[in-house]
Parts: structure tokens; sequence; C-alpha cells
């Protein structure tokens, strides 16, 4: 299995070749802010690594189909923020979060973290191991993502799958307007995986200015 340090290299290739067109066509356009909605984790797990896959020592995985999340934080000016909290947090393969008023509670994942995080390297990169997100009742599979420094939040937004059939049906997707792109994703195979991993690349540029940094 490919190391953390493996998948960082990609994720900073991956964003150069793939991103950069897009950023400089948008000027660093700012990633649009959502809502955290209700299932913020309002009990946190022990285990709050960036695998949501595998819980403290267990030996089962967590159901869903495995997917490597990468990308980097950045500023308004492009320079890569180091030391920003990344946290993220979606409902598990049967829809259900970590959260106790969890519509379907009962049938939650005991084996999926739920939630998980990671603080930037030095070229303002992170990486979870996590699952493809699915859609529950009302909405479009997604995956929350909070942005912090400090006690301060930076950003709070969610990422969605390119070419979904439910993207068109979710409200507040919909209301992102022409912005939507910015917090899309294409989840793609994985080379060379064995066991049909995904991997997609979102890259968040918050508001700060150089004097702010």
């Amino acid at each position: 299995m490919a190391s953390r340090r493996d998948f960082l290299q990609q994720a900073a290739l991956f964003a150069a070749l793939t991103s950069s067109s897009r950023i400089l066509a948008a000027e660093l356009a700012k990633t649009p802010r959502s809502t955290e909605g209700p299932f913020y984790p309002d009990k946190l797990p022990l285990d709050t690594d960036n695998d949501l896959l595998i819980i403290s020592d267990n030996l089962d995985s967590a159901l869903g189909t495995v997917s490597h999340v990468t990308g980097r934080v950045l500023g308004v000016d492009g320079a890569p923020l180091r030391n920003c909290l990344v946290e993220i947090w979606q409902c598990d393969q049967q829809g259900a979060y970590l959260h106790s008023k969890s519509s379907n509670a009962e049938k939650r994942d005991r084996n999926f973290q739920g939630y998980g995080r990671f603080s930037t390297d030095t070229q303002g990169r992170y990486y979870f191991r996590t699952i493809k997100p699915v859609a529950y009742p009302g909405r479009t599979p997604h995956i929350h993502f909070a942005v912090s420094r400090g006690r301060e939040r930076l950003l709070t937004t969610q990422l969605y799958v390119q070419d979904d059939p439910g993207n068109g049906r979710d409200g507040i997707y919909q209301s992102l307007g022409a912005v939507k792109d910015l917090v899309t994703a294409a989840f793609t195979p994985l080379k060379n995986s064995k066991i049909g991993e995904l991997e997609a690349s979102f890259e968040m540029i918050v508001g700060l200015t150089p004097e702010e940094k």
C-alpha cells in the first residue's frame, strides 16, 4: 500500500497539472462557502486521524468505495498555507452521520470513523483516505470541509461528486450557481489499484491577503 508521503507527492503533481490553468483563469477565485449543516459531530470520536476507514486498531474496514482525497489550501495570492487544520465529516455507506440525531443512527457503520482532521504541510497539502460520498434523503453525495487556523475558521464548504445524478436536484448545490464547479471534483480510478480505489483532488482558496498571513 502506498504511503501517505506517496499520496501527498501525487497530490502535488496532480494539482499542478490539473488545477493551475483553472486557478489562473479564475484569478484565485475564493472557494465558495456553504452551510456547516446539522451533523458536525456532537461528540468527536477518539480516533480523529486522516484515515476514516480504520478506527484505532480495529481489523475491520468501513463499507464503501475507498477514495483518496487530496489537495492544497491556498491564499488568494496563490501561496500555500501551512499548519491549517483541515476537517472533513460525511455520512457512511448507510447514509448515517456520526451524530446523535442522525436519522438512521441505528444503521450506522461502526467501522467508519465519520470525521477526520489533517494539518497542511509546508506546501499547503492535505490528504484523507475515506469513502466516496453517498446520498442520503434530501441531499446529493458530498463531503463537508472546514479549514481553520488557530481558533479562526477560515472556510466551511462542501465537496461534491462530478456528474452525480443527484446534483441537479440538490438545492444547496444549485444555489452556488456559476461557482459550483469550484467545489466539484471527479472521483477517478486510482492507477494500479487492485481493489477499485478512487482519487479526487480539491484545492481550497481562502480569503487571506498576504498581510494576514
